[in-house]
């Protein structure tokens, strides 16, 4: 199985070490010459999954989204296509549930990234789709390099059905599907979570063509780079599942069946017409699917008022239109009675199917006056509308059913869970098959769309309901799924006229069409012939917001006008519910963009320390607040590391802290103590005018001299856990918050060891609402912290140990890890303000590196610092220095008591001024400038040699 994607699962394949995690660390080397199979399928047993395909660019941007990856995650390609992927798809780790790691966030192609730093990587990890729901997924990582860069491949698959019903199982080369059996009838127990809940992803064969099954996920690269991109990911190892301890399943694409079925069966009707249709035709009758619709359907239009004429007992003129825009039924015409279940519409009724009675007379009569609504359309009275359940005495069961709609639908304002609430109170009371399909802009976007729905309106299934005894359902599609609706089929109409449409009986040959509808295939048509299904809009303030789809069992009464009226006004109520919980969603995710984009997602790598942080909000419905945490590099491999808090809650602190955190970042900028820096951090509060304050802890680590500066203004103190574990509160003078004025802020210098840890957090962590903050601190203090697990590991302590779920403050946690750099690490040389001393400062670096054993950074190294030197020596007044550092990168550093900072000017190739900096900035890999507490300091970097 190992060698052959194509044979049996093999029983003696290893799972790997890390359980649900593959990595490339030994992989086979492909053959010379691959090309040759890259036109093989699999022709034994595979597992066909459903895959979503990301590709990232080397400038990190989306360059492939497929419509697998629109289903699982919620974005739209036309919106991330081209678009930065950092941000778009935050982790959750699996955690216990109630524990604080559960609100840890992190970035899925981040991490993805660092998985794959040493070949392809197989596994599962847990992501928040667009609409903030958890996806438990399953993710293969393939790293490419290429000419343009390193870009990154993703294949992913939903993990919640394949653990639930197992993968499709498919044998032969032509890949025929079966069901996988549930395991009682192997005689197994039922596991928990699942009949498969060992199912993870990993890392299959490496034979030459075995990822040519993954072509059709890659259609927009030519067909070089194509081949390409196969060859490397069948030399990492083809996707594959581990379905057991013992049995690896080679991984094939599944599409579903997309409009073909639709588009075959909406030809039905023309090429055999019925018997009804060939009457209807004879006598100049024009079908529903000729304007747009489908055969067999009638579309309930809104209640409206009578035409006057009718109200006096004449006939309506044929062909005059209605008060509603429809044209008025047609006189009686000879020829035989329509037979149940012909293709009528109340648009155009036969004189033989009369119309609902009303609740003047139960045959015909004058109809009651109505009243128009707000948005200009004639509403009958709810009374008018029930008279007929009433004449049969059904009011009881249809008023008992709106009344239980409105105690049960719309009681929270989640989308998901009011959709879900409907579909619950209908299944199995009313129908017993319902689903909610929503716009799928409509979800997503803050701002409704102007344009209408069409035959490509893109639906997404929110939420469905069946009666598992009544039928087999298993072949509809998840919620989830995207779906488009053309108007030949009852749910497009529905969407686009905005009416109820009734299909009182489906007769056989409408059945594909309409499964298709309903979002099955083949399978479900039995499931669907000889059903009732009526589809409901979903309309709210103007706006349609999607569709409300029943359908009914032979068992059962069809669905009849009258149901469809009374079911009209309970769509109509719990659409206002939707779109309550749209409004309130659309709010909620401003409100958590605004805090994520001022918060950091990922900590920075800076030398020397390792720096872990987490954000908890106090309202989990907003998710935003006023804490906030930063890790600043400053020069000489400092760091800063600051956490403040403004008083507050809401998207006012939000905004507030947003302001005070990039004042903070200027100010960390002009490297000033940390004194001087809350001092004009207060100076400019007061200058904004904002009537929030803020407490602030600012601290500067040096890991070459091993000290850490801090600076409180009125914050909670900071915990310095020590290498053999204790823990010390320091005593930094308090202050004044933020916004106060006129109160001086002290600073205070401690040397540090390397091992020790830093903890800063906000009050939400330690405070207990009607307690003390020292209990908090004391047990912050307290053997929490083990100093030899990494930051990481000791937020997730803290954050078990001390928070709880019913605290309503934010809570902000930054814990740094201090390693310091090695004295052997750094070479520092005071220079002469003489020009003669840039010849001394090439000799000098090119003997560092030699003794680094880095000739190979010599040449490119002495080059840009023999600038750096020479503009420093023009501008000094007393001394430059040059610094060099030895980390997981060089770090050359030029500094000087001038406080101007150079600036990157155009220069042309024969001036002999101006080109310093120029070639710095196209010779380094990173580079910059800063100004220090007494002059400046112009800095590069240039990566290690690799080996």
């Amino acid at each position: 199985m190992a060698d052959d994607p194509n044979s049996t699962a093999d029983t003696s394949a290893q799972q790997p070490s890390a359980p649900g995690a593959v990595t490339a660390a030994q992989l086979v080397p492909a053959p010379p010459d691959p090309d040759q199979a890259t036109d093989q399928q699999p022709s034994g047993v595979v597992a066909m999954v459903r895959l979503a395909a990301v590709l990232v660019d080397p400038d990190g941007r989306i360059a492939l989204w497929n419509r697998g990856a629109e289903e699982l995650f919620g974005h739209r390609t036309e919106t991330v296509q081209g678009r930065t992927a950092r941000g778009l798809l935050p982790t959750v780790p699996s955690a216990r549930p109630g524990s604080a790691t559960a609100h840890r966030r992190g970035d899925a192609f981040d991490t993805l990234d660092d998985q794959t730093t040493v070949g392809a990587w197989a596994g599962p990890l847990a992501v928040t789709d667009r609409e903030e729901r958890v996806r438990s997924v399953l993710w293969w990582a393939y790293p490419l390099v290429e000419p343009d860069g390193r870009s990154l491949l993703l294949l992913a698959a939903d993990a919640r059905p394949l653990r639930m019903r197992g993968p499709r199982i498919a044998i032969g080369r032509r890949l025929l599907p079966y069901a996988a059996t549930d395991t009682n009838d192997w005689g197994a127990p039922r596991a928990e979570g699942g009949v498969f809940h060992r199912i993870s992803a990993a890392l299959g064969s490496t034979t030459p063509g075995s990822a040519a099954a993954l072509a059709p996920l890659l259609p927009r690269l030519g067909a070089t780079r194509l081949r390409g991109l196969l060859r490397r990911i069948a030399a990492a190892g083809a996707p594959a599942l581990w379905v057991d301890a013992g049995t690896r399943l080679p991984v094939v694409p599944y599409e579903p069946l997309a409009g073909g079925v639709a588009q075959l069966a909406a030809g039905l009707g023309r090429r055999y017409p019925t018997a009804q249709q060939r009457s209807a035709a004879a006598r100049g009758y024009t079908p529903p699917e000729a304007q747009g619709g489908s055969p067999g359907l009638r579309a309930v239009p809104e209640p409206r008022t009578a035409d006057p004429a009718q109200q006096h007992g004449a006939d309506p003129a044929p062909g005059r239109a209605t008060s509603a825009g429809l044209p008025a039924p047609r006189p009686a015409a000879p020829g035989p009675a329509p037979s149940p279940g012909a293709p009528l519409t109340t648009e155009q009724r036969p004189a033989a199917v009369p119309a609902p009675a009303t609740a003047a007379s139960p045959s015909a009569g004058p109809a009651a006056p109505s009243e128009p609504n707000g948005a200009g359309l004639t509403v009958q009275p709810l009374a008018d509308q029930l008279a007929p359940l009433l004449i049969n005495g059904q009011a009881g069961e249809q008023l008992a059913l709106l009344n239980e709609v409105g105690g049960k639908v719309g009681t929270t304002l989640d989308l998901d869970t009011t959709a879900r609430e409907l579909c619950q109170v209908l299944v199995p009371r009313v129908a017993d098959f319902a689903c909610v399909d929503l716009l799928d802009r409509l979800i997503s976007d803050a701002e409704l769309p102007e344009e209408l729905p069409d035959d490509d309106t893109m639906l997404r299934r929110v939420a469905r309901s069946f009666h598992e005894s009544a039928g087999c359902w298993a072949h509809v599609l998840d919620e989830g799924a995207l779906m488009a609706m053309p108007r030949s089929t009852p749910p497009g109409m529905a969407l686009q006229r905005n009416q109820a449409v009734l299909v009182p009986v489906v007769r056989p040959e409408l059945a594909v069409d309409y499964a298709a509808a309903l979002g099955g295939g083949p399978s479900l048509v039995p499931v669907v012939s000889g059903r009732s299904m009526l589809v409901l809009p979903l309309s709210a303030r103007g706006t349609v917001l999607g569709i409300l789809k029943l359908l009914r069992l032979p068992d059962r009464a069809p669905f009849d006008e009258a149901d469809a009226a009374t079911l009209q006004e309970l769509a109509a109520r719990a659409a206002l519910s939707l779109d309550n919980a749209r409004l309130h969603r659309a709010e909620s995710k401003m409100a958590t963009t605004l805090q994520r984009s001022m918060i950091p997602t990922r900590p920075p790598r800076i030398p020397g320390v390792q720096v872990a942080h987490r954000y908890l909000p106090g309202d989990r419905r907003a998710e935003v607040g006023g804490d906030w945490f930063d890790a600043i590099q400053l020069p000489g491999s400092r760091v800063a590391l600051v956490v403040g808090d403004v008083m507050g809650h809401g998207l006012h602190s939000a905004a507030a802290m947003g302001r005070f955190r990039t004042a903070m970042q200027t100010l960390a900028a002009l490297d000033l103590p940390p004194g001087q820096l809350l001092r004009h951090l207060d100076n400019l509060a007061q200058k904004i005018g904002d009537d929030h304050l803020a407490t602030c802890l600012y601290a500067v680590y040096d890991p070459i001299n091993r000290t850490c500066e801090l600076a409180s203004a009125g914050h909670v103190p900071p915990v310095l856990v020590h290498p053999d574990g204790t823990g010390e509160l320091l005593e930094i003078p308090a202050g004044a918050p933020i916004g106060v004025g006129g109160v001086p802020f002290v600073a205070k210098k401690i040397d540090v060891l390397d091992g020790s840890m830093l903890v800063m957090c906000t009050d939400g962590l330690v405070e207990v609402r009607g307690g003390d903050i020292g209990a908090g601190l004391a047990a912050l203090c307290g053997n929490l912290i083990d100093p030899k697990r990494t930051p990481d590991e000791a937020c997730d302590t803290v954050l078990e140990r001390l928070h709880s779920d019913d605290r309503k403050d934010d809570v902000a946690l930054l814990v740094a890890r201090f390693d310091g750099v090695a004295e052997t690490e750094v070479a520092t040389w005071t220079l002469a303000v003489d020009r003669s001393e840039v010849r001394r400062a090439r000799q000098l670096v090119r003997d560092q590196l030699a003794a680094w054993q880095l000739t190979a950074l010599s040449d490119t190294t002495e080059l840009l610092v023999s600038e750096l030197v020479t503009n420093a020596v023009r501008v000094a007044r007393d001394y430059v220095q040059l610094q060099l550092i030895r980390v997981d990168k060089l770090l050359v550093e030029v500094s000087d008591d001038n406080h101007n900072l150079p600036s990157l000017e155009p220069a042309e190739s024969m001036d002999e001024n101006g080109r310093g900096l120029n070639l710095v900035s196209k010779l380094a890999e990173r580079w910059g400038t800063a100004r220090k507490a007494v002059g400046k300091v112009v800095w590069f970097e240039q990566p290690l040699p690799r080996g």
